[in-house]
């Protein structure tokens, strides 16, 4: 097993008071001051600021959890650590920013990469006239699913009809138009969370039977996976880094129903993906950031939206893939998403080259409260030298990613999905609830796994 990691990610703190750490001292700067938003948590955050700090960026922590629990490597990349006691208090944000600038001038950047900050992290660059990133004023499109459709029509990506959730009159006079199914979800919101499949009239009338509390948008239902464009645009709008990773089942039902996690990196990025993507970047005029675009590739026809197999548009998101999937590209690509953009911060420009094998690397996330067919001994029995790691999921991101997390590599997709077969299958079904029931089990030695790279970052 190459790598394998616990991801527990270090305990929350609340104290009573916001606490300044003390300064380490650093040399080697390039004259860039960055303020890193919860650069502990999600735990991946800290290979950003590892890297950066090994570009000479001075990197400015601003979380809540205590100095002491922080890693090693992670204090190490810090210049200073402004601990508050609950980043959600606006107030206790703006003066630990306004303590960066005080001491150290001018904030280049400010970054959380993390969908959950990105209206705060606009509204403190507004404030403090940082022009590297979004400000508040550019926040609906990004934000807004209404407003994302805009975009994918300027690029030229069909999308689902959808219209607001305003009435049930008005919803019904929808459903007319496009038929059952229709999915409904808040207009403003993070991945699957608050998402609503209406079968019928009685789900209908059961979701306008109390008051909405947010506006959600209802779209016309579609038939087929997720795939994405994933990666980092530079400072001319150029993109540095591109990936795709493909979501077999349906993530609402991943998110929702406690399904099992399921999803890979694309051993390349299909060439209409790429197409899409960039024509997207480009309707955005989108600079200095990672992405994350999602599509629907459809399973079948449908008149309204094109062929089997054409993409229809599904969100955008500019901040990088949530979970591991920084690692996972990594891992498929034989590359650093981390290091590339902090090339793209440092030196406008990349620094570092990556050549190597390109696998399919995938994602299995178990669920603690299902009986599985085979146990952690026996997958690692027969596919430990394809992992690159494996471990518990944080509580905090589990409902979408799972418990009981392996990822792993591989050189076929035939390989890939006997894998995940057998390590999804449930002990109460023949073939795995989340995976094709013709995906075949391969033996330990189909499919080699991916050479490994020696790995400078950490899953803590």
């Amino acid at each position: 097993m190459n790598d394998a990691q616990n991801f527990a990610a270090p305990p929350f703190s609340f104290p009573e008071k916001c606490a300044k750490i003390q300064v380490r001292d650093k040399k080697g700067r390039v004259g860039v001051n960055f303020v890193y938003i919860s650069p502990h948590f999600p735990a991946v955050m800290q290979n950003f600021c590892i890297a950066l700090r090994e570009n000479g960026v001075t990197v400015l922590g601003i979380g809540d959890a205590p100095y002491e629990t922080l890693s090693d490597s992670l204090r190490g990349a810090l210049q200073e650590y402004y601990r508050v006691n609950d980043m959600e208090n606006y107030d206790q944000m703006l003066r630990a920013v306004a303590y960066f600038t005080f001491k150290y001038g001018k904030i280049d950047y400010l970054e959380s990469n993390n969908e959950y900050w990105l209206e705060q992290d606009a509204r403190l660059r507004t404030d403090f006239n940082i022009t590297t990133g979004l400000k508040s004023a550019d926040m609906a499109v990004y934000k807004c699913k209404s407003r994302m459709k805009e975009i994918y029509a300027k690029a030229g990506i069909p999308a689902a009809r959808w219209q607001l959730a305003t009435t049930a009159e008005a919803a019904s006079a929808f459903v007319q138009e496009v038929g059952y199914p229709i999915i409904v979800k808040p207009n403003s919101g993070v991945g699957a969370c608050g998402t609503w499949k209406l079968n019928n009239n009685a789900d209908l009338s059961a979701f306008f039977a109390k008051p909405l509390d947010t506006e959600y948008i209802m779209e016309e239902f579609v038939s087929g996976e997720v795939t994405t464009f994933d990666g980092v645009c530079g400072s001319q709008g150029e993109v540095l880094l591109a990936a795709s990773h493909v979501s077999p089942g349906s993530i609402m039902e991943m998110v929702n129903e406690g399904n099992d996690c399921f999803y890979y990196v694309s051993k390349s990025v299909p060439a209409d993906v790429a197409a899409a993507g960039r024509s997207v970047l480009a309707a955005l005029g989108a600079k200095k950031r990672c992405f994350h675009l999602e599509f629907f590739r459809l399973s079948q026809a449908k008149e309204s939206m094109g062929r089997k197999g054409d993409l229809v548009a599904l969100e955008i998101n500019m901040r990088p893939a949530g979970g591991f999937t920084p690692d996972m590209i990594d891992y498929a690509y034989s590359t650093s998403l981390y290091q590339i953009y902090a090339d793209m911060v440092a030196f406008g420009e990349l620094r570092h080259s990556y050549t190597g094998p390109h696998a399919y690397c995938a994602y299995f996330g178990r669920r603690d409260h299902r009986q599985y067919l085979h146990s952690h001994d026996e997958i690692m029995t027969l596919y430990g030298a394809h992992m690159h790691m494996v471990g518990r999921m944080p509580d905090a991101l589990s409902a979408a990613m799972g418990n009981q997390v392996y990822i792993a590599c591989f050189d076929t997709k035939r390989a890939l999905f006997g894998a995940a077969d057998y390590v999804l299958r449930t002990a109460l079904h023949p073939a795995s609830d989340s995976v094709s029931s013709h995906a075949p089990v391969p033996s330990a030695a189909q499919g080699k796994p991916a050479k490994p790279r020696e790995r400078r970052k950490s899953a803590q």
